[in-house]
């Protein structure tokens, strides 16, 4: 397209014409062809290396979507004899964001929480939430009732009406 500002212009067009026909803006065309005149074909190309410079390596964010899909160091696992062991009692159980980025730092990558939060959700890698205890997958497993007792009065609902309350008179 900038070839072509360049062409349409030795071709007697103007700038109007030569947006036109491109269908872009006249600045667009007006700075392309003083880019032409003050450095050539080389004008043309693009300048590179704009815009802010990412702070840690493409290796680096492999390495952290790689952790999501390692076992925590404290998550406790059969042994074959029959004992439960982690490899790190004092480390985190499941992945969250701050686990993964302490475990990130300790490998030397430095990084915080809410950009392994960006980089897991550029690369569409899902974290799991924490699961808790009381959620089971056995079939026959039955959760608990709705409250812990019966006695235990529900609050009423509040409702709003529309017609004015005339309170404190």
């Amino acid at each position: 397209m900038r070839a072509r500002m360049i062409e349409l212009s030795w071709s007697g067009l103007r700038v109007s014409a030569i947006a036109m026909e491109l269908d872009c803006s006249q600045k667009t065309v007006r700075c392309w062809l003083h880019r032409f005149n003050r450095s050539g074909l080389q004008g043309l190309d693009d300048l590179g290396g704009q815009g802010r410079r990412r702070r840690i390596s493409e290796q680096e964010r492999s390495r952290i979507i790689a952790l999501v899909k390692t076992v925590p160091p404290g998550r406790l696992r059969w042994e074959p004899v029959g004992e439960l062991w982690a490899f790190d009692e004092s480390g985190p159980a499941e992945w969250t964001l701050d686990s993964l980025a302490a475990a990130a730092q300790a490998e030397g990558i430095e990084v915080g929480r809410s950009q392994v939060r960006r980089i897991l959700l550029a690369e569409g890698v899902r974290w799991r939430r924490t699961r808790s205890w009381t959620r089971s997958k056995d079939p026959d497993f039955v959760p608990k009732g709705h409250g812990s007792s019966a006695s235990t009065p529900t609050r009423p609902t509040v409702r709003q009406s529309s017609a004015p309350t005339s309170w404190g008179r």
